[in-house]
């Protein structure tokens, strides 16, 4: 019997405007009213995802937040939380002056960090609805605030050269684009399938009490790990061959579509 419904955010739930379809509100609605748990998977910080669980009306709901690296239960109890390691994140940050025009974003648990808010952080803040602070990065490591994840901002060209560059030169951080113009760093060791697995755990549920959904490269771990994985008609064809099954798009309610057909909804 499925006990919780898992989903990646932007480009699953969410349609590229960075809105959702009635019948995917519908969705989780209809879920949580039957009793089942329904959790995002993201890399985005929390704050960048309860406005959307706000809007449904969750407020008490468990995150994956950080791709995995950080994890919170409904009652926002902190159960999982994996920072970068000072050295590489020190190391990471001072490699930044090899490049112009990018903006760097610096998480940690439920706090954003920047050292200027521009054009591209306004930006981020009107999508996800979550608040950036101004510090400086050098006194946040002093202070013993590590990030959970760095994020760079910038032009297509940059992020491809920045992603080489620093991948190989900190082979204990994962450094990978999770779109044209986004950079994201993280240990390693994180991925959505290790921030489900604790959160499965903290439950009691198993892998068979799960459906997961997701769209990109960066949910390969998550539908490897679910037995009932569900990938939308969005997804690049790689991705859709690691899943049990295909839905329909983030455009067209795929979610909504496949827990009806499952009769869970």
């Amino acid at each position: 019997m499925i006990k919780i419904i898992l989903s990646d955010i932007d480009g699953t739930f969410l349609k590229d405007d960075k809105t959702a379809t009635e019948l995917h509100y519908k969705a989780i609605k209809d879920v949580v009213a039957k009793g089942l748990k329904f959790v995002f998977v993201s890399a985005r910080m929390p704050e960048a995802i309860y406005p959307i669980t706000d809007a449904i009306g969750m407020t008490h709901t468990p995150v994956i937040s950080y791709g995995g690296g950080f994890v919170l239960t409904e009652d926002e109890e902190i159960i999982f939380d994996k920072k970068i390691a000072a050295d590489d994140a020190q190391g990471v940050l001072a490699e930044m002056n090899r490049w112009k025009d990018i903006s760097i974003n610096y998480y940690s648990g439920r706090r954003w960090f920047v050292e200027a808010i521009d054009k591209r952080v306004q930006f981020e803040m009107d999508i996800t609805g979550a608040t950036a602070e101004v510090a400086n990065f050098d006194k946040l490591l002093n202070e013993n605030i590590f990030p959970n994840k760095i994020m760079i901002i910038c032009e297509p060209p940059t992020c491809e050269e920045m992603e080489r560059e620093l991948g190989k030169k900190f082979p204990a951080l994962n450094v990978v684009r999770s779109a044209p113009y986004l950079l994201e760093i993280m240990d390693k060791s994180v991925s959505k399938a290790t921030g489900i697995k604790v959160l499965l755990k903290h439950y009691g549920f198993t892998l068979d009490e799960a459906i997961a959904f997701g769209d990109n490269y960066n949910d390969t771990e998550m539908l490897e790990l679910i037995p009932q994985s569900v990938v939308m008609a969005n997804a690049p064809d790689a991705v859709k061959k690691l899943a049990a099954n295909v839905t329909d798009s983030n455009e067209d309610s795929g979610i909504y579509t496949y827990l009806v057909k499952q009769g869970i909804i």
